[in-house]
């Protein structure tokens, strides 16, 4: 499986500015989140970059991306279907080939040499499936992610082959469908804004849209029908995901990035020096 093709999606009307934020990258450039992203999607190796937006967003948009080119390129989300309706949007770009699938208010930042798109990439195309990126995250967050359960790859302690998805579980229903064996009590694992999907998601997600009954589709109930129709994982990543839509969530992706790049040594010393003063202060 070649990937080289990616889909980003940026319409959600509380996602639409987010992508345009700006952040000091690890190597001390200021980029928006939106280059950011895209050049995550490069480094793993994809050729073609379509973005999801709202209606009247490409414009602006387009002047973020400037320095990757005629690699990207611009889709309108029309109606506000939901999250699953937005990739979907993206069918005619992606036709009958795998792509890689990001999320436009999140920022990864890995833990190695390898950036967390291209290690799923690698995955993806070691395996020939669809492969999500999944982290171990605690019942509390339960509420902001979609979550999997299956059983471990035998030889691959990264690697599960995926049986069950669903979209934002309780925590009841997480315990009673959700649990991992080898995981502690109270985590599960839940998607990590990063996927490879295959050209069988499309079509369902084709069917979702073609009923008119269906106001809201979502992502995760195309991923469930996937594990039942054909071999379908979910990788552990090693590195962190980051919602920026969420509190703080900037200023958290903002300080994995300093604390990951070539300013790490003199932003720990700050960090260190803003605490200890703080802590002088009087109450």
């Amino acid at each position: 499986m070649q990937i080289k093709k990616a889909v980003v999606t940026a319409a959600a009307k509380s996602q639409r500015t987010l992508p345009m934020q700006m952040l000091i990258d690890e190597h001390g450039v200021e980029r928006s989140v939106l280059s950011i992203i895209v050049r995550e999607a490069v480094r793993a190796g994809v050729e073609e970059i379509c973005v999801v937006v709202h209606p009247g967003d490409a414009e602006a948009y387009s002047k973020l991306v400037e320095e990757v080119g005629g690699r990207v390129r611009f889709i309108e989300q029309r109606e506000a279907r939901g999250y699953g309706h937005a990739v979907w949007c993206a069918r005619d770009f992606t036709g009958k080939d795998a792509f890689l699938h990001l999320v436009g208010d999140h920022v990864y930042v890995g833990e190695g040499s390898k950036g967390c798109a291209q290690e799923l990439v690698e995955a993806a195309a070691n395996e020939d499936c669809a492969v999500s990126a999944v982290q171990v995250t605690r019942e509390n967050l339960l509420p902001y992610f979609g979550t999997v359960a299956g059983q471990r790859v035998a030889g691959k302690p990264a690697l599960y082959r995926v049986d069950t998805v669903i979209e934002k579980p309780s925590p009841t229903e997480a315990e009673q469908r959700l649990v991992v064996p080898g995981l502690r009590s109270g985590q599960y694992l839940c998607f990590y804004g990063l996927h490879v999907l295959t050209p069988a998601v499309m079509e369902l997600l084709s069917e979702r849209a073609a009923d008119p009954g269906a106001t809201r589709i979502t992502l995760s109930e195309a991923l469930a029908e996937l594990a039942r129709r054909e071999h379908y994982l979910a990788l552990v990543q090693a590195g962190h995901r980051f919602d920026i839509g969420v509190k703080y969530g900037l200023f958290y992706s903002q300080l994995a990035l300093a604390l990951a790049g070539d300013d790490r040594d003199r932003v720990l010393g700050d960090l260190l020096e803003v605490v200890a003063t703080r802590g002088m202060v009087p109450a």
